[in-house]
């Protein structure tokens, strides 16, 4: 019995610079080009599209009812592969885990990587669509695994099929955007849950080759909107436990990666980037899949790129003894506590010279304005009673 249909056409694909060769992954129908714009010396990016001759494994499978699901696997190339795991409710299905294998030693892709080993990265995805219809995603669709960047675009894809045609009714990916036929009702109000105490303050460190290249002490807590499996919207608050929990990540010329993990938090990654014309760094990136049992979609992920936030010159720390919120979503901000913070050129294992954030500049300025207004208010009465006696000799005269 078919099980599983798919029809995937463009791609395109670059991750981040790390400090070894990171290759990208697309996925595209047969008769795409590949295209390997630049070498991959140093940090150099790949960039290519799935081949038309890759093919379907035969250990793809439709699973066995209450025993596995189905799973896509890809092959094309020295040793490369691209493997979809599906599974199911009572009414959606998904693509829970996406992964990605790729061989070093092919010389056609990496002509210059300093490795020949085959790694493998995954990640889950955010690709779901109704049980008996097809998912539909035109626009670019972009699945981040750790270096590596899978993007999908003009994709089609359905499995649990009753017979072996796509359905003629489909799910839209959010990408493309919304495609009501009524009018939705308005969401309901998120029912927040009390809010935890200050998370603990814990010292990270990542270090490569040539030493450490990011130092944090900060104390974390994650704002995570979802709905439940009842349908209704919860709010809640995660604090990051450092004692039950793990970090790592990677030093690069231009990114510097931490990345932390824990039982119900499967990835938080805060990628730190650079501005060489201004000599100043910043987090640019955070990530963040976890795990949320009484959600109706128990895998939640969250990603935004484009931050520009703890920004301090090359070479000094960003501290910040305020409490600082980072909006990455919609669905998912983090709260940063009394953070000081320094990424690329750390001498030492040190922190270099502070600089202070604007939060905390501007509570210094309300006590010197209080301060200030005091003092003036000291000075006015003073003033009025020196005037005051002095008007009060004016109507006698010496005998």
């Amino acid at each position: 019995m078919f099980c599983l249909k798919h029809s995937i056409r463009v791609f395109q694909a670059s991750p981040p610079s790390a400090p070894h060769v990171q290759p990208p992954c697309e996925s595209a129908a047969r008769g795409s080009p590949v295209r390997v714009p630049g070498g991959t010396r140093g940090d150099t990016n790949v960039t290519f599209d799935l081949p038309s001759d890759a093919a379907v494994l035969n250990s793809s499978s439709c699973g066995k009812e209450n025993a596995s699901d189905p799973s896509l696997m890809i092959a094309f190339g020295r040793g490369h592969g691209l493997i979809l795991n599906f599974t199911r409710n009572a009414t959606r299905y998904s693509v829970q885990l996406m992964s990605f294998i790729y061989n070093l030693s092919d010389t056609q892709i990496f002509p210059n990587a300093s490795s020949k080993a085959i790694k493998t990265v995954e990640s889950a995805t955010d690709i779901r669509a109704d049980i008996n219809k097809k998912y539909r995603c035109v626009s670019n669709n972009q699945i981040h695994m750790h270096n590596v960047t899978v993007t999908l675009h003009d994709a089609t894809i359905q499995a649990y099929l009753a017979n072996n045609s796509f359905s003629k009714e489909e799910t839209h990916c959010e990408q493309d955007g919304p495609f009501p036929t009524t009018a939705p009702p308005p969401p309901p109000h998120p029912s927040p849950s009390p809010a935890p105490e200050n998370p603990p303050v814990y010292k990270y460190n990542v270090s490569g080759s040539n030493g450490t290249c990011l130092l944090a002490n900060m104390g974390l807590q994650l704002n995570v909107t979802y709905e439940k499996k009842d349908n209704t919207t919860m709010t809640r608050v995660f604090s990051i436990n450092p004692n039950k929990t793990t970090a790592g990540g990677s030093c690069g010329p231009q990114l510097v990666t931490l990345e932390l993990r824990s039982e119900s938090v499967s990835l938080l990654a805060f990628h730190f980037g650079m501005n060489a014309s201004t000599s100043r760094y910043f987090l640019q990136g955070i990530q963040l899949n976890m795990t949320l049992p009484d959600a109706r979609d128990p895998t939640f992920k969250a990603a935004n790129s484009s931050l520009k936030a703890l920004q301090a010159t090359i070479g000094n720390s960003y501290k910040c003894n305020a409490e600082e919120r980072v909006q990455v979503t919609e669905a998912f901000s983090i709260n940063i506590f009394k953070v000081w913070v320094q990424a690329f050129q750390v001498q030492g294992d040190k922190f270099g010279s502070v600089e202070e954030c604007q939060l905390d500049e501007n509570g210094m300025l309300i006590p010197i304005a209080v301060g200030g207004a005091l003092a003036g208010l000291v000075l006015i009465v003073l003033i009025a009673y020196l005037v005051g006696r002095k008007r009060s000799h004016a109507g006698y005269q010496t005998i």
